[in-house]
């Protein structure tokens, strides 16, 4: 059985008034009418509008409508769960056959020509589930803090139809989350169709770019520029934490790219933090003095060191 859009059966668009979908009926209930219409497949044509109209002119089955539109109104129908048919009574209007097999899902067998036929205690639905990727910074992942959002959700207006609804909300980021984390706030989704209740909002963890920090996982490498005879000495080396300042001993002879590792100071729950990498990085001066000249010759001259002893060597 296939989806009817009835908003494309009227013609109107879905977020017409009850005065432009009332117009447009009247407008094609005259020239589709069986008994002066010349038209081919009136009478079906016809039948379509009424239907088309006895759904959308009702407030509650219009918002039941929606929903299920929004929800893949499109290709083969099945019931959603839950739901249940209810309600009878007589086709109103001027058409007096039975409507379709699509509408008695719906709403059920015979359920036209009067609000009694349906209400939305008939139908229960829980709300849908929204998600949003939130961007913080990696200081606050640490220690956590609380932000307030806004989002959207799809709810109803008074007159029964779709709309998106906005919602502020703060919130508290737990301390020790990581990138991609999913944090679900329970029933802060869209509200539920009848006593269902409503979905859940989830907030999916970005990180803003760091100018230090590089992440992976729950892993940061921070790489730390030094100077050439700090690596060929050794010395205590000040490495920036997301908890502060700490001095980390860089051994005498540390080679440029040399990868040292500081447990415990990356990121997630304190039961189980990753860890900081330092990346070594030599940095030559931009210039240098006289003086300074001097001793890199000197330097030069006592050494026998090779840098390009074993370069290009396979074997």
């Amino acid at each position: 059985m296939e989806f009817k859009d009835y908003y494309k059966i009227l013609g109107v668009d879905p977020d017409a008034d009850d005065k432009t979908i009332k117009t447009a009926y009247r407008r094609l209930a005259r020239k589709y009418h069986p008994d002066v219409s010349k038209e081919e497949q009136a009478e079906e044509k016809f039948k379509e509008l009424a239907e088309a109209y006895e759904v959308l002119k009702d407030t509650d089955k219009r918002a039941q409508y929606d929903m299920l539109r929004q929800q893949g109104g499109a290709g083969p129908f099945e019931p959603p769960p839950g739901w249940q048919p209810g309600g009878s009574g007589s086709a109103g209007g001027d058409f007096q056959g039975g409507f379709s097999d699509f509408f008695e899902q719906i709403f059920g067998q015979a359920g036209h020509g009067s609000r009694q036929g349906y209400s939305r205690r008939h139908f229960a639905r829980r709300g849908e589930d929204v998600e949003l990727a939130l961007a913080i910074f990696l200081e606050d992942a640490c220690k956590g803090e609380s932000r307030t959002i806004s989002y959207e959700v799809p709810g109803f207006d008074e007159q029964g139809r779709l709309v998106r609804q906005q919602r502020t909300l703060k919130v508290k980021i737990p301390a020790g989350v990581i990138e991609g984390e999913r944090i679900r706030l329970k029933g802060q989704g869209a509200p539920g169709i009848g006593d269902a209740p409503a979905g859940d909002l989830y907030l999916q963890i970005r990180f803003a770019p760091h100018p230090l920090y590089l992440v992976e996982g729950a892993d940061l490498t921070v790489t730390v520029p030094i100077a050439p005879w700090e690596a060929a000495l050794g010395c205590k080396l000040p490495v920036p934490t997301l908890e502060g300042s700490i001095n980390l001993t860089v051994p005498a002879n540390s080679q440029n790219g040399k990868r040292m590792r500081i447990k415990g100071k990356g990121l997630g729950r304190s039961d189980n933090r990753g860890d900081l990498y330092v990346l070594l990085r030599i940095s030559m001066p931009g210039t240098a003095g006289e003086k300074e000249q001097a001793l890199w010759r000197q330097l030069a001259e006592a050494s026998n060191y090779d840098p390009r002893e074993n370069w290009g060597r396979t074997g």
